[in-house]
């Protein structure tokens, strides 16, 4: 059983297709991954365009795969969409990125990409 992710929702999406569920896998990994380097980069530049986007392109995956931060990338993603510069996001990105890595590893080893 997953322990970083969980795929009840993208089974039910699927609906119960197994190959289905292996296409979700493979995109996650393609792209999750990828944007949340972007993140790791925008944040420290205070890139609030390039913050948002990502983390806004992030979130209906993060959510599918119920990777528990949602809120808190939902977070990282309003500190972008506002440009609130006097609040600092780092914490929240760290989780969100720790997240994704751990799920990542976990869905790669599980569907053997």
């Amino acid at each position: 059983m997953p322990e970083h992710y969980k795929l009840d929702r993208v089974r039910e999406l699927a609906d119960n297709d197994e190959d289905f569920v292996m296409a979700l896998a493979a995109a996650f990994i393609e792209e999750v991954p990828e944007d949340a380097e972007r993140l790791k980069k925008a944040v420290p530049e205070r890139d609030y365009f390039e913050t948002y986007q990502a983390a806004h392109k992030m979130k209906p995956t993060i959510d599918l795969f119920e990777l528990g931060v949602l809120d808190t990338l939902i977070e990282v993603q309003d500190w972008g969409k506002f440009e609130k510069s006097d609040e600092d996001v780092s914490e929240q990105l760290q989780t969100v990125l720790t997240a994704v890595e751990n799920a990542t590893n976990e869905i790669k080893s599980d569907f053997n990409l």
